[in-house]
């Protein structure tokens, strides 16, 4: 994942609504600045959410050029409708 988090080619900084697949089939939603560290950050058991469900692999992300869209899509995905529509498109 090279060049996420605003490096690279890229001079823009992004943020992305990530979905991760846990070890034990559960899905976690979250949001980052920089995707490559966040990711990297769950399978080192430092986020207390996943730790106990390792490894995680990413299903998909979307990323922003608005941190507040960003956080508002994540809040959107973990309520009733947005959960629905994560199922629905990206498990």
């Amino acid at each position: 994942m090279a060049g996420f988090g605003g490096q690279g080619p890229l001079s823009k900084q992004f943020w992305y609504v990530y979905i991760l697949k846990c070890s034990n089939g559960t899905i976690y939603t979250g949001c980052t600045n920089n995707l490559e560290d966040r990711i990297n950050r769950h399978n080192a058991g430092e986020v207390i959410a996943t730790k106990n469900n390792l490894p995680v692999e990413i299903v998909t992300f979307v990323a922003f050029t608005d941190k507040y869209k960003a956080y508002n899509f994540e809040k959107y995905l973990k309520q009733g409708s947005g959960r629905a529509f994560s199922k629905r498109h990206f498990h």
